[in-house]
């Protein structure tokens, strides 16, 4: 296996490790404590990344299908283009003030999901996006594009697509143990 595709498949890996961890132990009134009216919970913070991850691959998967259709076979490695890097960067931990982005209304979580929910679904999308990464590593993922559903208007690289799912996979990871970390403060 190319090296930037066992990168990923490391990454995904370890978000589900990390997602694990996370849940481990907490009880649903735990997973549903929220530091703040506008903050989300623990189990919001694990559903949102499940819903972003479907909505992404629904687009990513038809940008691969076209392209394995006309031949576009992996020439290079699977690397972000600049845009994707920077984006992917951008929303890298710990969260940035600077640079927020609005949640659209289908990616946001539900109000009252409870952590078992959130914790299959996101076992489910993780097995999805690893899915995609084995299946599409043949294809030339640094030329293959697909339309960014959250981001009208611009068009990344599958490759930076799944750099940009792994990035906010940790971000809102992240997110979930600052919370975790302010109910249950000597565990991470």
């Amino acid at each position: 296996m190319d090296e930037e595709i066992q990168s990923m498949l490391d990454q995904l890996a370890s978000a589900s490790t990390d997602a694990s961890a996370l849940a481990d132990g907490l009880s649903e009134a735990e997973a549903e404590i929220h530091l703040s009216p506008a903050s989300w919970c623990i189990a919001q913070c694990i559903n949102h990344i499940a819903l972003t991850n479907d909505l992404y691959l629904a687009a990513m998967q038809k940008a691969a299908e076209s392209g394995r259709e006309h031949g576009k076979l992996r020439r290079r490695p699977a690397l972000a283009g600049f845009a994707g890097r920077w984006f992917a960067a951008k929303i890298e931990p710990p969260i940035k003030p600077s640079f927020r982005i609005k949640t659209i209304p289908k990616l946001q979580p539900e109000t009252t999901v409870s952590l078992e929910q959130a914790t299959t679904s996101f076992a489910s999308s993780q097995r999805a996006v690893e899915q995609f990464i084995r299946d599409s590593a043949d294809l030339d993922l640094a030329s293959i594009r697909y339309s960014n559903p959250i981001v009208r208007g611009f068009n990344f690289s599958l490759a930076s697509g799944l750099n940009i799912i792994l990035a906010h996979e940790r971000r809102h990871l992240w997110q979930a143990w600052a919370v975790r970390n302010a109910i249950k403060p000597t565990e991470h």
